[in-house]
């Protein structure tokens, strides 16, 4: 089984050419779990895998990561197939945030009868969720607001930072079995952004080694944290990921 993560965009708010940063864990190079609903990032992952996504998990709610939830309700609703089935795993304090953004908008439909929800399975997690059999860790970032953004961990394979500050001590914890490190850096940080000052400083040069940086502003700036010695994703970038060891549910025998 071969693991993957396709960057869709690794741009910041700003750099459109870049993209939304959203990304996408495969398995055998199909589309296994999304992370975040970008538009941009909504629009390449369509161009990408021709439909939408089955299963997201939502770091926050800023709207470069969930401006294309407009675009998923109406492609969900109106399939039969997909209705009340696309998977939405939100951490329970992002909930009320995502519902105020992006749910909460009047009579969703004109023609009445309609709940935004109602296209969607949102699943409310905390610590951790299982998805398709496999268990994935959850863990709070440090953006823009305390409790308002979240990473995500698929032990032995992948550590997501979403947007966040450097958080060295999250990452001694939830980093700590060789995974890939996708790390939110651009050229210069800010309160709610790392900057590659920050990142080479706050954290080991062994955990940078494993990092792979996005959410930059310019190819420029892609170029300049390259020339510090780092990796640096592209758009549309794959790469392949260890195999998880994360815990596998039990197959249950009745």
């Amino acid at each position: 089984m071969e693991w993957s993560l396709r960057f869709l965009g690794v741009g910041n708010a700003s750099a459109v050419e870049l993209g939304s940063p959203m990304a996408v864990i495969e398995r055998d190079g199909r589309p296994w779990l999304t992370i975040d609903c970008g538009g941009e990032g909504l629009t390449a992952y369509r161009a990408h895998y021709g439909a939408m996504p089955d299963a997201l998990f939502v770091t926050h709610v800023h709207l470069d990561h969930v401006a294309g939830f407009e675009r998923l309700f109406v492609d969900a609703y109106f399939n039969p197939r997909r209705r009340g089935r696309v998977r939405l795993y939100v951490p329970a304090p992002v909930v009320p945030l995502l519902h105020r953004r992006v749910g909460d908008y009047p009579n969703v439909l004109a023609e009445g009868g309609a709940n935004f929800w109602d296209a969607f399975q949102l699943i409310v997690v905390g610590e951790a969720f299982w998805h398709d059999g496999v268990r994935l860790e959850v863990f709070p970032v440090r953006h823009h607001w305390p409790e308002t953004a979240w990473g995500l961990r698929l032990q032995g394979a992948l550590v997501w930072s979403g947007d966040t500050r450097p958080i060295p001590e999250m990452l001694a914890r939830h980093a700590d079995d060789g995974e890939l490190v996708a790390h939110d850096c651009g050229l210069h940080g800010n309160p709610s952004h790392t900057g590659v000052d920050d990142l080479e400083r706050e954290y080991p040069a062994e955990l940078q080694a494993r990092m792979v940086l996005y959410h930059y502003a310019s190819a420029a700036d892609g170029q300049a944290l390259r020339a510090r010695g780092h990796r640096v994703a592209e758009p549309g970038e794959c790469v392949l990921l260890a195999e998880p060891t994360a815990p596998r549910a039990v197959p249950f025998a009745g």
